[in-house]
């Protein structure tokens, strides 16, 4: 699906993906986080034949106009997990939000592991 608003100058829309590369792009710049990982099979088979991957560890799904957000991360070892996560979906509401001009229903943040 894609995210669509109208205006007087006209329609606008913006797909799923655009929003998860800025999104995947912005996490991945937030304190504690080592990788994002990516929980679809494609993204999987992609990164095994050297292909580039725009959104991985990002899914977003939108529904009337209102973005749920979920991101999996694995987070530096020594990190108190709970701030960073914290850290994370603001950064996720923020950057989406200013992205598109669309409101965040839900963003969840999912650790997947703690790496050295």
């Amino acid at each position: 699906m894609s995210l669509k608003t109208s205006n007087k100058y006209g329609t606008i829309s913006i797909t799923d993906d655009a929003v998860a590369t800025v999104c995947s792009k912005a996490a991945a710049e937030c304190y504690g986080v080592v990788e994002l990982v990516s929980r679809r099979l494609s993204d999987n088979l992609n990164r095994i034949w050297g292909r580039v991957q725009y959104g991985k560890g990002i899914k977003i799904a939108t529904v009337d106009n209102l973005m749920f957000i979920e991101v999996f991360v694995i987070l530096k070892l020594g990190v108190n997990i709970e701030a960073v996560k914290d850290s994370i979906k603001e950064c996720m509401i923020y950057t989406a939000e200013t992205f598109t001009g669309m409101r965040v229903k839900h963003c969840n943040v999912n650790v997947v592991g703690i790496r050295v």
